[in-house]
């Protein structure tokens, strides 16, 4: 008796949400824009069907069964994205210099930081939104990837080198995420 182990899942996204797949990328259409990915494994299989995407894999390996979860948590994520977004939100922290922050086109600018005469600079990934209000710094965007390593980069960009990191010192910091 042979016994065939496969797995298979399907994700169906809401009435407002339309979703097409051409040559191994997978297109979300929502109410707030478009996301467009590519999924493509030689054994895992991502198609659309009746409105529905499968996910199929047929004897999961150990990395096989890992890229499956990860394949069904980026459509999840593409999901949300397009009918509600990705945002989080940042915090602007200084003791003594203070920070003036500007966003320019794929850029967020952080001039006096600890004095220093050259800004620093981080790169807005991808189709991220950056807005600044005083003290908070708010990155919107569709794509849960874009999003987080915008913010990651801002974070990053004020990063200081050779200082306990449990002192809460200058700098920008992410301080929620929703």
């Amino acid at each position: 008796m042979v016994k065939h182990y496969f797995r298979e899942e399907f994700i169906s996204p809401p009435d407002d949400v339309m979703v097409s797949e051409k040559d191994h990328e997978i297109k979300v259409d929502g109410p707030k824009g478009t996301l467009v990915k590519s999924f493509y494994h030689p054994r895992i299989q991502v198609s659309v069907k009746k409105g529905a995407v499968r996910i199929y894999v047929e004897k999961p390996r150990k990395k096989d069964a890992a890229l499956f979860g990860t394949y069904r948590a980026h459509l999840n994520n593409m999901i949300k994205g397009v009918t509600e977004g990705f945002e989080y939100g940042m915090k602007i922290v200084y003791s003594h210099f203070p920070m003036k922050t500007t966003v320019k086109k794929d850029g967020f600018i952080i001039e006096n930081f600890l004095g220093e005469a050259a800004p620093r600079k981080a790169k807005i990934v991808g189709e991220t939104k950056v807005q600044i209000s005083g003290d908070e710094v708010t990155v919107k965007g569709l794509n849960k990837e874009e999003v987080g390593q915008t913010a990651a980069n801002i974070e990053l960009a004020t990063y200081i080198k050779h200082y306990d990191p449990r002192v809460f010192q200058d700098g920008i910091y992410i301080v929620n995420k929703g």
